[in-house]
């Protein structure tokens, strides 16, 4: 990595924008860096890391500190470009960090967020951007670099004191820095990991053995009284052997569970082989009762029928008599029906007769149907008398229909005549309303286009006349605001001359005995400064400094309110005063000093006219519309006028036909109707006698005929009852019985027949006369033998259930026992070599005899290489008398692998390193730093770091010392590489030509470029 050009913008003490060339610088080999205290130089440095990372080193990013230069004025942004080689590419990063600006809208600032570029340079098409993401740009560099942003502050940066630091810090220290440089999180996450690892299977295996343990519970409740014989292993969870001891405990309560089963067993066989036998004596016993019980109720229902059989036997004469009158019964029907219809017959013939004439009262039935014969014959000649009665009738409503035409016709000729009349007049009318319309339309345009700048211009006589007085107010502030800055500015720059004076006696109290001196480097001071009367103090300046800051942004945010204030009263006089149309009320001459009350009359006089034009034009389509409809209405009234009196001449031709034919029917109807009003009345009247002269014939016919059929009838029942036996047709109806009754008594016949039979069968019983001469039959004690019998074998089942399912139990438990501890073999085994490998890297096994953690075992790996290299240049440095070694010594109860000594040739000794002298210390540093500088740059990937910076510790060094540590460093030339030293040394600005010097000014740092006795920048 070579680094070309540094810009600063209002970076750090730099208020204006600085340009640092480290090609004109690296020329040299090495370079200098100079410049008073709080000049800036490590800002400088700073820059050359955000730059790259987008961060200062850490201990100068706490939070609440800004990056922004107090000394820029608030419209300048804080701004680091850097421009390097690395990776064979020459990039261009820029960033900005986030800053408040002033808003681009009103008063005060806003915070402007980080911003980033990356650049990169190519020889056919120059500069090209790569990207403007913060996430891409830091992956892309620190790609290139190989390292993190700690890997390069103290590779490329050698920060003042942290190698002499390391130099006397303990192992822990050691580690620490060791640990950010090489990033060894790896192997601490292998530590850590391991360790999960271990607790994770040391749960499991715990949870394992509790499963277990839980399982033996489980045998043990299972195994009841068998479990009591052998206690539960005593070994706990995670303990070894517990696994082996539950299964073989396992094994003792299945076979106590076998052996209690075997016996349930036995038991059960006897108690049903007892319990078979008196359920055999119980049938007997139940089987001998029921036949003496079945032989007893034949006997008894046997007396009791033979108590029946006089009702059976009225019961069959009953029923063979009914049967005969059966034969009769149709007979019976069919007089019963004939003597019905007959009297109906005559019934129907009285009530006929009754409507007839006194003449045909006695009439037969050739002279009613003569009589009927004759009215149809005269009805009939009536229906040509009937459709002449029905056109009379038509005749007589079209001249009524006529009549309301003509009268019709006359009322639209009139009203159509009085209607066209007025038509100029209306015509007339319509047409100014629709040119009157058109012509509001046209002036509300007009009117429309003068009142929207006349509305604008009100509103910015408004905002004009606010603003004015709000730029009084605004003035007065900013006037106020001036004054305070100015006091601010003018105290703090007093302070700060008077701390200036008395800087002497401020650095002298920071000094601390056998501690190098900041500014000149010795670590004697014989004659510190003392501090007078009044002497002012950093922090006294720093808060008059921050009074005098904050005076000048209230200062600045004053101006730039007042400005954009002016700006917006500008912008509303002159919109106040922009002319509309060229008919301003106003006039010309007073449009500048137009009154808002002046504007207002206008914008209201303008509303009032376009609100009445607007009002009128909305009727222009509703007045075309009228008159549309007045031409239409005009057409159809001539052409109703004209239709309706053709339809006149029509009617009186047709009225003349109509009159001709309706004289004609009436000399016709008159004969016709005779004494009736009308033809059908007369037709009605003839319809009506015809009916009942054949009604009355009709029935006179019908009651013949069922006098016959009944004379019949009688002649039929007569010979079937004495067919059937009986002496008159009256006593074959007295023994006729329904189908319900002649069922009821067979029913009884059949079943005294069938209970006769059923008692002559099981009197015929062997089983039952056997058992009923035996003695009587007891099954109650029977029963009570048999209840104790089966108590004794549910007892038994039980009991044998209950083993059976105990040791069904115990053997599924036991099986899903030996899977688990199965199961736990391979965790077990997995826990061991865990649990071994995290005590090795832990440093707790017994195996790793230096207690070192792998982390540090990396770590001394590495600072033996760092000793090697360091060791190249610090035999260079001193003489060759000073060698640095790695030691994995332990002290006291600390762990080993991190010592650090150094090897005094001229003693033989080997001593620690806090031994050495403030020079010697500062040159064995600078050794270690640029041995680790080569270490981390290996270790990153060989990447080649061709510029570094040394910060400061020169000047503990004697002359002779200086040059060997100039010589070393001049060295690293060999190797392409360009060296910066940060330092306040005198001397140096002698031996070195090629500075940057660091000039301190009260408004803002610069940086000026000297190379041989030039001076540049």
């Amino acid at each position: 990595m070579r680094l070309h050009k540094l810009t600063l913008t209002a970076f750090g003490p730099f208020g204006a924008t600085q340009e640092v060339d480290f090609d004109a610088l690296s020329t040299a080999g090495i370079f200098l860096l100079h410049g008073p205290t709080g000049a800036g130089k490590t800002s400088v440095l700073d820059a050359v890391c955000y730059g790259l990372y987008g961060a200062v080193p850490g201990a100068r990013q706490s939070p609440g500190t800004s990056l922004r230069s107090d000394h820029a004025p608030v419209d300048r942004p804080t701004e680091v470009r850097l421009e390097l080689t690395v990776g064979g590419r020459r990039l261009e990063v820029t960033r900005r960090p986030a800053q408040p600006r002033p808003k681009k809208r009103g008063g005060g600032f806003t915070t402007e967020k980080a911003q980033s570029w990356l650049r990169e340079y190519d020889a056919e098409h120059g500069w090209k951007a790569l990207s403007r993401s913060h996430q891409e740009i830091g992956e892309e560099i620190g790609g290139l670099l190989g390292m993190s942003r700690d890997q390069f502050c103290q590779v490329v940066l050698l920060p003042q004191g942290d190698f002499a630091r390391f130099l006397r810090a303990d192992a822990e220290a050691r580690g620490k820095l060791l640990g950010r440089l090489f990033d060894t999180r790896r192997f601490a996450a292998v530590e850590d990991r391991l360790a999960e690892l271990r607790r994770a299977a040391e749960a499991r295996v715990r949870a394992g053995d509790e499963q277990i343990l839980a399982l033996a519970q489980r045998i043990a409740q299972a195994a009841g009284p068998a479990a009591e014989e052998t206690p539960l292993p005593e070994e706990r969870p995670g303990e070894p052997g517990l696994a082996e001891g539950v299964l073989q405990w396992a094994a003792a309560a299945r076979s106590g569970a076998r052996e209690r089963l075997d016996i349930a067993r036995c038991v059960l066989t006897e108690a049903e082989e007892r319990t078979t036998a008196a359920g055999h004596a119980l049938e007997a016993e139940r089987e001998l009762a029921r036949l003496q019980q079945r032989y007893e109720e034949t006997r008894r229902r046997a007396a009791g029928l033979e108590d029946r059989r006089a009702e059976r036997d009225r019961c069959h004469e009953q029923l063979a008599r009914a049967r005969k009158a059966d034969l009769v019964a149709p007979a019976l029907d069919l007089r019963d029906e004939a003597e019905r219809a007959h009297r109906a017959a005559v019934g129907a013939l009285e009530r006929s007769r009754a409507g007839l004439p006194a003449e045909l009262a006695e009439a037969g039935f050739e002279q009613l149907a003569d009589r009927e014969r004759g009215l149809r014959v005269e009805l009939g000649a009536l229906d040509a008398a009937r459709r002449a009665e029905r056109r009379s009738r038509e005749i007589d409503a079209e001249r009524d229909g006529l009549e309301r035409q003509t009268r019709s016709d006359e009322e639209l000729i009139q009203e159509a005549a009085e209607w066209l009349a007025g038509w100029d007049t209306t015509h007339r009318t319509l047409r100014e309303a629709v040119e009157t319309a058109q012509d509001a339309a046209t002036r509300a345009e007009q009117l429309a286009g003068r009142l929207d700048p006349a509305r604008r211009r009100l509103e910015a006589a408004r905002r004009r006349d606010a603003l004015g007085a709000q730029e009084e107010t605004t003035a007065a502030a900013l006037t106020r605001a001036r004054e305070r800055a100015v006091d601010a500015h003018e105290r703090w720059l007093a302070l700060r001359e008077q701390r200036l004076r008395g800087i002497a006696a401020e650095l002298a109290g920071q000094l601390v005995a056998g501690v190098a001196c900041t500014v000149c480097g010795s670590d004697e001071h014989p004659e510190p400064a003392r501090a007078e009367a009044g002497h002012v103090d950093r922090a006294t300046e720093e808060e008059a400094l921050a009074a005098h800051q904050r005076a000048d942004r209230a200062r600045a945010e004053a101006e730039s309110e007042l400005g954009v204030l002016r700006e917006r009263l500008a912008a509303a006089r002159a919109q106040a005063a922009a002319p509309d149309d060229g008919t301003d009320a106003t006039g010309p001459a007073r449009r500048d000093s137009a009154s808002v009350a002046e504007l207002r009359a206008v914008v209201d006089r303008l509303t009032r006219d376009h609100t009445d034009a607007h009002r009128l034009a909305a009727g222009t389509h509703a007045a075309r519309e009228a008159l549309a409809a007045a031409e239409r209405e005009h057409l159809g009234r001539l052409d109703d006028r004209q239709q309706a009196e053709r339809r006149a001449a029509a009617r009186t031709s047709h009225r003349e036909a109509l009159d001709r034919e309706q004289h004609a029917l009436q000399a016709e109807l008159l004969k016709a109707r005779g004494a009736c009003a009308t033809v059908a009345e007369h037709a009605e009247l003839l319809e009506r006698r015809a009916g009942l002269l054949a009604d009355a014939a009709e029935a006179l016919r019908a009651e013949q005929d069922a006098a016959e059929r009944l004379k019949e009838a009688d002649g039929r029942l007569a010979d079937a009852a004495f067919r059937a036996g009986f002496d008159t047709p009256q006593a074959a109806a007295a023994r006729l019985l329904g189908d319900t009754a002649q069922r009821e008594l067979q029913r009884r016949i059949d079943t005294w027949q069938t209970e006769a039979a059923t008692i002559a069968d099981r009197l015929a019983e062997e089983d039952a006369r056997s058992a009923a001469a035996r003695a009587p039959a007891k099954p109650e004690e029977a029963q009570v033998a048999y209840d104790l019998a089966s108590k004794a074998l549910r007892d038994s089942a039980s009991a044998h259930a209950a083993a059976q399912e105990r040791s069904a139990e115990l053997v599924r438990l036991s099986r899903r026992a030996e899977d688990e501890v199965r199961a736990l073999g391979p965790l077990r085994q997995e826990h061991e070599s865990v649990a071994r490998l995290a005590g090795l890297t832990a440093g707790t096994s017994v195996d790793n005899e230096r207690k070192m953690r792998l982390e540090a075992y990396v770590l001394a790996a590495r600072l033996e290489q760092v000793a090697a290299a360091a060791t190249v240049r610090l035999q260079r440095m001193s003489s060759g008398r000073y060698t640095l070694v790695h030691s994995d010594e332990r002290s006291g109860a600390r762990r080993a692998g991190l010592g650090l000594h150094v090897v005094d040739s001229w003693t033989g000794r080997e001593r620690d390193t806090a031994t050495l002298s403030g020079g010697e210390t500062f040159f064995a540093s600078l050794a270690l730093a640029l041995g680790l500088a080569d270490v981390v740059t290996d270790e990153a990937g060989g990447v080649r770091l061709d510029t570094l910076f040394i910060d400061e510790g020169f000047g503990s060094l004697d002359d002779q010392t200086l040059d060997e540590v100039l010589d070393v460093l001049d060295s690293l030339r060999e190797r392409d590489r360009s060296v910066g030293i940060v330092s306040h040394v005198a001397d140096l600005r002698r031996r070195i030509p090629a500075q940057l010097e660091v000039v301190k000014e009260r408004h803002g740092s610069a940086v000026v470029h000297r190379a041989g006795g030039t001076l540049s920048g």
